[in-house]
């Protein structure tokens, strides 16, 4: 991930903000993908990259804050930095309640949006990895069997193996088994590890 180039959108309908906008983020070394509405954005492809969005407020079609509540489940891991031509503190509220990591008012220091952009795209990074992660642990349950499922949900309740056994209607050395099995493919260090992966795991977010 840390070798892959960084991502920067940029959705403004004015043609001389994207153009002003695409010089700063090459020159910062990131690639730029430039939009003059929401709906193109919304037709680009999701990278699978550290990136970034850019985003003014008023646009022709879906406005800025629309477009972000359209999107913040499926691109979460996208974090948006607003810019607009007038200061609106309604607005503004609305916009980082929302989970915006900024809004700057046109014109803004070129300065202060690289670093937004910068920390933005470290928390997309970080977001990135996060989601790796438990993709990779999703995968690793499911080559458990449905047994060792059983045996897996029954542990991270606390049940003791004597109950599991009765539970299923096994012998306690199957369900040692079965449970030495699940840490092993799980690579759980711990019974307190297995229940944060199970966590994860089931965890609707």
């Amino acid at each position: 991930m840390n070798d892959v180039m960084p991502v920067v959108f940029v959705v403004d309908d004015d043609i001389s903000v994207r153009e002003s906008l695409e010089l700063l983020i090459r020159f910062a070394g990131w690639q730029p993908r430039l939009f003059e509405s929401a709906q193109a954005f919304l037709d680009e492809p999701r990278p699978h990259a550290p990136s970034c969005l850019v985003l003014d407020i008023n646009l022709p079609d879906l406005n800025g804050l629309d477009l972000q509540r359209s999107i913040a489940t499926a691109r979460h891991t996208l974090p948006i930095i607003f810019i607009t031509g007038y200061g609106d503190i309604p607005l503004t509220v609305r916009a980082l309640k929302a989970g915006a990591v900024e809004f700057l008012t046109k014109p803004f220091n070129d300065e202060v949006l690289l670093e937004a952009m910068t920390e933005a795209l470290q928390g997309s990074r970080a977001a990135l990895a996060e989601e790796q992660q438990l993709d990779s642990l999703r995968q690793t349950y499911r080559t458990l069997t449905p047994r060792e499922q059983e045996i897996m949900a029954s542990v991270v309740r606390g049940r003791l193996n004597k109950l599991i056994a009765a539970d299923l209607n096994i012998s306690e050395i199957t369900v040692k088994a079965h449970r030495g099995k699940v840490m092993r493919k799980m690579k759980a260090r711990s019974l307190a590890e297995l229940v944060k992966m199970a966590a994860l795991i089931t965890d609707p977010d």
